[in-house]
């Protein structure tokens, strides 16, 4: 699915500026459908005076519109919250600020994206690990294809952030990590957005035994990983923010 061009004009109707704002969701996970909404993530920052004083300002904005027949979801967080999530162990953010579909950027995203490599840790397989049991429940209960592909494609990337130090969010660029039938369920995903599991490409009993292998794979990767025990970044984003916030 083709990204509206019109998306470059969202970060000037916004409140307060933005330091980045980039594609998250499917199109950023490799698999999205012709009715794919658009998840857009970013950072903006609230004024001196919105934190110094009495009355502080949105820490978290979100907005959902349509246009044009597209769905669009904007969430984006103040700095010192973003910064607070990347030091977090927090998968969702570190995607978000290295995602290659940028709509809107800044000198200060990529000092971001520069301090990224110093908030990894090898306790980021948690929050993989984590999601992934929440996505294999959801399909258990649903049958919806595209819980299952979330599944695959978190523990892909956390595999391949434990053992590489790279994070990398699209399934299709991971299909080493998983079984063999991943890139027709992409297909059927890009299809259908709410569709099930086509007949004949893995059976129940396939698909469990192919999260667990992959599941037993992340957990020997993070406990062999080169990465730290804690991020290393902490002081030079709280300069970060600090600058960001002076400029106003």
């Amino acid at each position: 699915m083709k990204l509206p061009g019109w998306l470059a004009e969202i970060p000037g109707e916004q409140p307060y500026p933005l330091v980045f704002a980039t594609v998250s969701g499917a199109h950023l996970y490799g698999f999205p459908s012709v009715d794919s909404d658009v998840d857009l993530r970013g950072v903006h920052v609230l004024p001196v005076e919105e934190v110094a004083g009495l009355r502080h300002g949105p820490e978290t904005l979100s907005r959902m519109w349509t246009r044009d027949g597209v769905e669009v979801d904007l969430v984006t967080h103040d700095a010192a919250k973003f910064c607070r999530l990347l030091l977090g162990r927090n998968g969702y953010v570190l995607e978000q600020l290295l995602s290659p579909l940028v709509v809107a950027s800044s000198a200060v995203h990529e000092e971001l994206a520069a301090l990224a490599p110093g908030c990894l840790t090898r306790h980021h397989a948690h929050h993989y690990l984590g999601f992934a049991r929440t996505q294999w429940r959801l399909f258990q209960k649903t049958g919806e294809l595209k819980p299952l592909l979330y599944t695959f494609r978190v523990l892909a990337t956390g595999t391949h952030l434990m053992r590489t130090g790279e994070l990398r969010a699209d399934l299709t660029r991971l299909y080493a990590y998983g079984p063999a039938y991943l890139p027709e369920l992409v297909a059927a995903k890009q299809a259908a957005e709410h569709g099930t599991l086509p007949g004949g490409l893995a059976s129940g009993e396939d698909l469990e035994g192919d999260v667990e292998r992959m599941t037993r794979t992340l957990e020997s990767a993070r406990d062999s990983s080169s990465l730290p025990e804690r991020a290393t970044a902490e002081a030079a984003l709280h300069d970060l923010v600090v600058r960001a916030r002076s400029r106003g």
